[in-house]
């Protein structure tokens, strides 16, 4: 005698094997699903952080400008004890500071071997002193934001 349970034909059976399939196909659908939103979340992750880093970027290289100023005015100033000189030189370091803060970093140019990665050459210059690509002369400071390079530095270098 055949139980209900040992027949292939037994509607019950088929029954649970169509649900178990249905199961296991929502239990796909469940982890596709799962998995679409994890790529999404590390999407809009990395394109918060992107977004944060050109803000920064947009806000930071005026910034330079200004301090650029700054720098060729103490530069000039022919008076360094005057009051003027002093309050100069304070708002630089305030701005060194700021800039410090926000993780910049400012570029070593001169006696280092040309880096087109992070040096913008303007010039050569015959070098007795320096080996041939050593620069020699930092025209304008290059600085980085974090690994990235936010400004490169503008260099005379060694012919």
């Amino acid at each position: 005698m055949e139980t209900v349970l040992d027949s292939n034909n037994n509607p019950l059976e088929e029954r649970i094997r169509e649900l178990e399939e249905r199961v296991r196909q929502e239990h796909d659908l469940y982890l596709r699903a799962l998995a679409d939103f994890d790529n999404y979340r590390r999407r809009i992750d990395r394109e918060r952080t992107n977004t944060v880093s050109t803000a920064k970027r947009e806000i930071l290289l005026p910034l330079l400008e200004v301090l650029d100023g700054l720098e060729l005015a103490l530069h000039h100033a022919e008076d360094a004890a005057s009051p003027l000189t002093q309050g100069v030189r304070a708002i630089q370091r305030r701005f060194l500071s700021l800039l410090e803060h926000h993780k910049v970093e400012t570029i070593q140019s001169v006696g280092e071997p040309f880096d087109p990665r992070v040096h913008e050459a303007i010039d050569s210059v015959p070098s007795e002193e320096h080996p041939s690509g050593t620069i020699v002369e930092e025209v304008q400071r290059g600085y980085r934001l974090g690994d990235d390079l936010l400004r490169p530095a503008r260099v005379r270098v060694a012919a």
